[in-house]
């Protein structure tokens, strides 16, 4: 918890990464262009998503970016320790 890893995910490589349910995930994109494409293992609903600030100090993600172009709502996200009541509990299958 509170932890986080990196891969590098392109059309050279064709690598994909899976998310397990419950655990945040984010991405920055060093192209000019790009399509990302999830695979969920649920219907989407809104109501689930609860957004992380990007650069969480508590959580210290080395992005290769210094200055990304957010959404609104990533704008507005908080940081994990202010979200403690809001997040899913993990339970090993």
């Amino acid at each position: 918890f509170g932890k986080w890893t990196s891969a590098l995910l392109s059309g050279d490589n064709f690598n994909q990464l899976y998310v397990p349910p419950g655990f945040a995930h984010g991405f920055a994109v060093l192209s000019d262009m790009v399509d990302v494409e999830y695979k969920c293992t649920g219907y989407y609903d809104p109501r689930d998503e609860v957004t992380v600030l990007w650069n969480d100090p508590a959580i210290g993600i080395e992005w290769p970016v210094m200055e990304p172009t957010l959404s609104a709502r990533d704008r507005s996200a908080l940081p994990l320790a202010e979200l403690m009541g809001r997040l899913p509990r993990y339970s090993a299958p």
